[in-house]
């Protein structure tokens, strides 16, 4: 009796869409018990839950086989070959392809290389393998991976290698069938989104993809797009926000700090005003945005008056949904060799100031929903999210994927209830 391999995803949304892709080629390949680590090496804290991880998931299977894989393995193959409880290292390209997976399955005598992991800056194309829905509610499409850009906090590039784009008419397609599957939202996802197509014939821009999705595929009632630098985005994007309701009124901006000194020695590529010009614009064009975004806490030579240009920022852009990351050196990058690092308390304790400051904008923003109406995308029976990614509670069942029709009665905590 087959015994399908198990999956253990680690990190970021891309990660999990490449998880679900990798468990269709796997099972395609025939491949029996084996378990499938998909690691991530955001931070040097990252890699030593990835360890950790292993050692329990052999632990719990000790007969199968434990293959590792993601941006940890790619970036440091050696550290996940060492471990004894590992019996194969794959690259973040070489897991996306079906004859990994097949020698994998075919290998009964232990004759397949133990560490499959190519240099990525050598990949030009974005794996082809598309999965058809992810989940029962929402779907993904990865139109890019990689990143062309050099953050001096970052270590993804090295994992992901240089920027790569899907073709257009490939997304458009994909987006069609899971259309006809009864997707209602689906979510464009990349490493560096708005990067999209400056590998492509013609150089297309990313706002340019969105547009042809709406007009090509007209029965899909949401599309989102996932997190983008603000300073990348081009005409026709804002153009589709400010005309294409079917594109929700949801960003998530990539946006680290809001002080200027503090971003040159990110090497950002934008300054204070850009982002705060950026979200007036979009909410000028579109009033009901949201915003969400990412910002680190205590990277190297931060002082208070650097940071609480950060605090103010979550204000001055109207920031509601925060991802905030208490800074932590990641070997391998130029920033961890900065000197003048700030003290792990004050770290936590400015991280905890950003949260609360997020926290107070959530609390403005479901209040100011109370009586309105939305149209929620039902996630379970009773719980959806609205088009500018709000969760709502509702005290009947709805089926999932279904989008419903509701006025907002009241909140509970963090959710809306209708």
């Amino acid at each position: 009796m087959s015994n399908p391999p198990k999956f253990t995803t680690l990190g970021c949304r891309l990660n999990a869409y490449e998880s679900e892709a990798m468990r269709e080629l796997s099972e395609a390949a025939g491949l029996d018990d084996a378990v499938i680590v998909n690691t991530c090496a955001v931070t040097a804290e990252a890699v030593r839950k990835a360890r950790q991880e292993i050692r329990r998931l052999r632990r719990e299977n000790p007969d199968a086989r434990l293959i590792v894989t993601g941006c940890a393995a790619q970036i440091e193959p050696e550290t996940f070959a060492a471990m004894d409880e590992v019996d194969h290292v794959i690259g973040n390209t070489e897991k996306m392809r079906p004859d990994t997976w097949t020698a994998l399955a075919a290998d009964f005598i232990g004759q397949t290389e133990r560490v499959m992991v190519n240099d990525i800056m050598s990949v030009t194309e974005t794996a082809g393998h598309l999965i058809d829905g992810f989940g029962r509610h929402r779907a993904y499409v990865q139109v890019q991976n990689g990143c062309d850009h050099r953050c001096t906090f970052c270590i993804i590039p090295y994992g992901r290698g240089n920027s790569r784009s899907v073709p257009a008419g490939v997304v458009v397609d994909q987006i069609k069938r899971l259309v006809d599957k009864g997707f209602n939202e689906v979510v464009l996802t990349g490493v560096d989104l708005t990067s999209w197509g400056a590998d492509l014939p013609a150089t297309p821009r990313l706002g340019d993809l969105v547009m042809r999705i709406l007009k090509l595929v007209p029965d899909l009632p949401r599309l989102r797009i996932s997190s983008i630098d603000s300073i990348e985005v081009d005409e026709n994007l804002l153009a589709a926000i400010a005309t294409e309701p079917r594109l929700m009124p949801h960003l998530h901006l990539s946006l680290q700090h809001g002080d200027d000194l503090i971003l040159k020695r990110m090497k950002r590529r934008h300054l204070r005003d850009d982002a705060i010009r950026f979200a007036e614009e979009a909410r000028r064009l579109r009033p009901e945005m949201t915003f969400g975004a990412d910002i680190i806490a205590g990277f190297p030579t931060e002082t208070e008056e650097h940071f609480v240009n950060s605090l103010k920022l979550v204000d001055d852009c109207g920031l509601t949904w925060l991802h905030v990351f208490p800074y932590s050196a990641r070997p391998g990058t130029p920033a961890a060799r900065i000197p003048n690092k700030v003290n792990g308390t004050v770290i936590k304790e400015r991280a905890a100031r950003l949260r609360a400051a997020g926290e107070a904008q959530v609390q403005r923003h479901l209040e100011a929903q109370i009586g309105r109406n939305h149209r929620v995308l039902m996630e379970k029976p009773r719980l959806g999210r609205t088009e500018q990614f709000t969760e709502v509670s509702f005290a009947q069942d709805h089926a999932e994927g279904q989008i419903v029709a509701a006025t907002i009665v009241g909140r509970d905590g963090n959710r809306l209830t209708a």
